[in-house]
Order: C-alpha cells, then sequence, then structure tokens
C-alpha cells in the first residue's frame, strides 16, 4: 500500500509543468528598429525589420531555449508553449558604448495564463 501511494504522489506531482513548449498557446510580437549613423548623432531610418533573430526564455532559465527569425514584416511567433512566464528578446546596438559592434539585449516578460491563447507581445524596439 505504501509503493502505491508513494508512486501516486510521485506521478501526481512529476505531471504539473511550468513555462515551456508542449503546450497549445502561442506568443506573437513584432521588432520595431531603428537606424543611427555611426555615433548615434542622427536617426537614418526604422521600421519593422525582417529575418532578424529573436530569442526565448522559459520561466526562471538563464539561457535562451529557442529562437526564432522575424518575417517579412517584421512579426515572430513561438507557439507551442504552456502557461507560465517567458522573456523574449532581440540583440540591439548599445548607443551607450564607443564599441562599433557593441550590443545589449532588449528584453519583454510575458506570462501566458490560458490554455489555448495567443499572446500578444508588446513591440520590442533595437537600435540597428
Amino acid at each position: 500500500e505504501f509503493r502505491r501511494v508513494l508512486f501516486r504522489s510521485i506521478a501526481l506531482t512529476s505531471c504539473k509543468k511550468g513555462a515551456g513548449d508542449g503546450g497549445t498557446s502561442t506568443l506573437r510580437g513584432k521588432i520595431y528598429g531603428i537606424d543611427y549613423n555611426a555615433d548615434f548623432s542622427m536617426r537614418l531610418d526604422s521600421g519593422y525589420v525582417p529575418d532578424e533573430n529573436v530569442y526565448i526564455i522559459y520561466g526562471d532559465n538563464k539561457t535562451y531555449d529557442d529562437n526564432t527569425n522575424t518575417s517579412y514584416d517584421g512579426t515572430y511567433e513561438f507557439k507551442y508553449l504552456r502557461k507560465g512566464k517567458y522573456t523574449i528578446y532581440a540583440y540591439s546596438k548599445d548607443s551607450a558604448t564607443a564599441v562599433a559592434f557593441g550590443t545589449k539585449a532588449v528584453l519583454q516578460t510575458v506570462e501566458i495564463t490560458d490554455n489555448r491563447s495567443t499572446v500578444e507581445v508588446a513591440d520590442i524596439k533595437i537600435n540597428k
């Protein structure tokens, strides 16, 4: 009897899954880019960015769990996600550094609270 109760207890606790893939929900958003000259003193152009790398972190993980590229109109999607918290990010040129290739991550945190839902992520704005 003890073994059966222990097994049932372990089985029930291991079924609860946190943020990550294997669900029925989608996160969707766009990447908006602003193009500046080399020293960031003049804005040259702006708009939604095609073919930009976008990353997702599941829950409290420390490194990214998946990535995708934006479509021709700057949109991206991460599908088949479970309920939980997620961090979406893209890399931006860092206007605060003198290094020509300096970058920083621009983050958006979002939560999926319902199954079979699509959550719109606020635009992520990056320097190009």
